[in-house]
């Protein structure tokens, strides 16, 4: 990583030696002069990242320096030193727009603490303002698959390429992630953008009436069936028909489901003629339907079927900045709903939504958003307005060495660990982790059934 670069600025030449000497040990690129006319020639340049100031100087003081500095960088941070502390000082010094202000005799572990808060919060603030440009082009282009990470746009490219198409595509990812405004995307892009998009879940409804919503039924085919009624399949025609948690649909009902497919018509519940239909069918799980094929919980042959094109969605931890660049859209939709004048996150705030791992995804995400916008009473999102599990979470690590000899273990319990938190880390999905792990599937159960975690390991 390349180091942070930091001026200092103080007319006494041996005390910026000195701080020279004790901050480029521990990671800083230093430069040092002792005139602040000169330090404001040398902030043009660009390349300098933090400026640490004396107070009392000659020709210019600290607190002036600093306030021309943020006048024209309002992003560089100013730490302000002095042997005259007191509380007037401290707070003329952050009037002056001065990030800390450090009293002599100074430690230097206090300025290098000091040094990375400021640095840590400068980058964030910066990248929160990045992503907030960023939040119009992207999100025009994609509707709402927001994204810039190198993940997202993967799945960005595959939209464009396949929109147009009439090929079946099956959507997976975790829950949360999105599979559904992924549907609607391929939709609003395609060919078919003028038709209907029809949407049903899967696993929302008995069997018996999730075949009459999918194939329609007639009148008196069953107690209460006083009208006929069009199925999906028919009432989607020319447009989109997405199936949610296609490996919720009970086994009865898959062959009927392969057979329309194969042949574009269905027959309703109680007719005796089928109905022909023009759809494109758009499918998504939370579920390893590979796994549920090898168990014999859904059929092979639907499943080549619906799974001519795969569009697997990554997971919220593995897309990065994009967290920040949702949580913005987020602040945006509900300060507007709830008439606040909230902007955006709090650099601190941003810092605790990256470090949380978001199991429960966008949808999670969103929720967190919805609930500091009510509790926000600035015009940015703090820590304190965030739930407590994500102000106060820590990634936990798998333990590989310790220098405590009692907490050493076998290289295979290390493997077993390690199999067992990327399991955790992909929802479950055995043919992701195989992936991760660069083994292959027979391997993977193989080893998952040596552990006697088979069952625990499953998706569902």
């Amino acid at each position: 990583m390349t180091p942070a670069s930091v001026l200092v600025v103080d007319d006494d030449a041996s005390m910026c030696e000195t701080l020279q000497f004790g901050l480029e040990p521990r990671g800083f690129a230093v430069r040092w002069t002792t005139s602040p006319a000169e330090a404001l020639q040398l902030l043009e340049g660009g390349d300098i990242e933090a400026v640490v100031t004396d107070l009392n100087m000659r020709g210019m003081s600290g607190l002036e320096l600093c306030e021309r500095i943020v006048a024209n960088r309002p992003d560089m941070p100013v730490i302000v030193i002095t042997a005259f502390g007191s509380l007037d000082t401290a707070v003329a010094a952050i009037r002056a727009g001065a990030y800390d202000f450090i009293t002599k005799p100074l430690e230097v572990e206090v300025l290098v603490l000091a040094l990375e808060r400021a640095l840590t919060h400068g980058r964030l603030r910066a990248e929160v303002q990045r992503l907030r440009d960023a939040l119009s082009e992207a999100g025009t282009r994609f509707d709402d698959v927001v994204g810039a990470s190198p993940a997202l746009r993967r799945v960005q490219e595959m939209i464009d390429r396949i929109a147009d198409s009439d090929a079946s595509v099956l959507i997976t990812g975790e829950s949360g992630t999105g599979k559904e405004v992924v549907a609607r995307a391929l939709h609003r892009r395609g060919r078919r953008k003028d038709g209907p998009f029809v949407a049903i879940n899967c696993a929302a409804l008995p069997e018996t009436l999730l075949e009459s919503e999918l194939f329609g039924h007639e009148r008196g085919a069953f107690t209460d069936a006083r009208a006929a009624r069009a199925g999906l399949f028919v009432q989607a025609n020319g447009g989109t028909l997405f199936l949610d948690e296609i490996g919720e649909l009970p086994l009865p009902l898959q062959p009927k489901l392969l057979r329309a497919l194969q042949e574009r018509a269905v027959r309703p519940l109680g007719g005796e003629r089928e109905v022909p239909f023009d759809v494109r069918l758009v499918t998504a799980t939370n579920r390893d339907l590979e796994t549920a094929v090898h168990d014999g919980r859904f059929r092979e042959d639907l499943f080549f079927r619906v799974n001519v094109i795969h569009v697997p969605l990554p997971p919220l931890r593995a897309r990065g900045g994009d967290i920040l660049l949702i949580a913005q859209r987020f602040v945006n939709e509900y300060a507007a709903r709830s008439g606040k004048a909230v902007t955006g996150l709090s650099p601190q705030a941003a810092d605790r939504l990256l470090a949380y791992a978001w199991p429960g995804n966008v949808r999670e995400l969103e929720n967190c958003i919805e609930r500091a916008i009510a509790l926000a009473q600035h015009d940015k999102i703090l820590p304190d307005d965030l739930p407590e599990k994500i102000r106060d979470y820590r990634r936990s690590h798998v333990l590989v060495a310790s220098d405590d000899p009692a907490e050493l273990v076998p290289l295979e319990e290390v493997e077993r660990r390690y199999i067992l938190r990327v399991l955790e880390a992909v929802g479950g999905n055995k043919s992701q982790a195989a992936q991760v792990l660069g083994l292959g599937r027979k391997t993977l159960y193989r080893k998952l059934e040596e552990y006697g975690e088979h069952a625990r390991g499953e998706a569902e």
